[in-house]
């Protein structure tokens, strides 16, 4: 397998592999940031650098307690499928060392980091469904139909559509992005930006979801991030992880239900066991949440690279 050099080459030292495992909730470095739900972003001027805390979210809601290593999961999954895709991209390297960094504040950015372009993000989730779930599901189950298409009658939950479907949402600061129609999309960011978004996702969704099919693993949506840099629409963000797509075991796929998964069923699971109302600050995770739930991550970047995790 030919990888691209500078983006999936990384192996921890031999510090990693002894050190007790605790979660990154949150980076302080000294430069400018902004963070996301589980993104440190530290802008660098011409470039950024990306940061995959292990924060965990659900039902909208940061828990208070992290994943150790998801961050690292998200990281090298993404890595492996921006030297897969050929598609233009914003990842420069995971090389740290061209930036002003002490000892201390490097170690733990090591695995969970990127440095990338400075791209102008487009305002619109690019969404691709190739099965039947979530709000979309929800949906066809009032109209027959997901985003305003129509879909064939008789579909069941998680059934596989006849063909992937592109259907564009808002970007939420915070909550849930509002799903749109493709001709929405075009008021927002023009027809011809709108058509290439959409061949793109497609695009890279099609060719991603058959090479996890052939290792096991359904890829039953997704969502892109895309941003123009000179001139040109690139790949941005994460791509085809369990954090941004639903990952499904093929050989436990069985539509007319909901599907396990390789993401944070885990802690969607306990929640719904608890008292927790979600609209006040949640619990913390139980030890045994958390190591379930670092299980399924780590099984899904090895299933899907075929490598092990090198900081199991």
């Amino acid at each position: 397998m030919n990888l691209a050099p500078g983006i999936y080459s990384l192996r921890p030292s031999k510090c990693y592999k002894h050190r007790m495992n605790t979660a990154l909730l949150k980076t302080d470095l000294p430069f400018p940031c902004r963070r996301g739900k589980v993104r440190d972003v530290y802008d660098l001027g011409d470039r950024l650098l990306l940061i995959s805390t292990d924060r965990i979210s659900a039902f909208d809601w940061i828990m208070p307690n992290g994943v150790p290593d998801k961050g690292r999961v998200l990281t090298q999954i993404s890595a492996f499928w921006f030297a897969q895709l050929q598609v233009p991209h914003h990842v420069l390297s995971q090389d740290l060392d061209g930036i002003e960094l002490s000892a201390a504040q490097r170690a733990p950015l090591v695995g969970r980091s990127m440095v990338v372009k400075n791209a102008e993000i487009v305002p619109i989730e690019c969404v691709v469904r190739g099965y039947l779930e979530g709000s979309g599901w929800k949906e066809y189950r009032a109209s027959g139909t997901v985003c305003g298409l129509p879909l064939p009658t008789g579909l069941l939950q998680g059934s596989a559509l006849p063909a992937p479907i592109f259907t564009p949402a808002t970007k939420a600061e915070s909550g849930h992005d509002e799903n749109i129609s493709f001709e929405r999309m075009i008021d927002i960011v023009g027809r011809e930006t709108a058509e290439e978004l959409r061949a793109k996702s497609l695009e890279v969704y099609l060719h991603g979801a058959a090479q996890a099919r052939e290792v096991g693993i359904i890829i039953a949506d997704t969502k892109f991030e895309w941003g123009r840099h000179e001139g040109q629409l690139i790949l941005c963000d994460e791509v085809l992880t369990p954090d941004s797509s639903r990952f499904w075991p093929a050989e436990r796929y069985q539509p007319g239900r909901s599907q396990p998964s390789f993401d944070k069923q885990f802690v969607r699971d306990w929640l719904e066991t608890t008292t927790w109302d979600k609209n006040s600050p949640p619990p913390e995770l139980p030890a045994e949440v958390i190591a379930g739930t670092r299980a399924k991550y780590i099984e899904a970047f090895e299933l899907l690279t075929g490598q092990t995790f090198a900081w199991r």
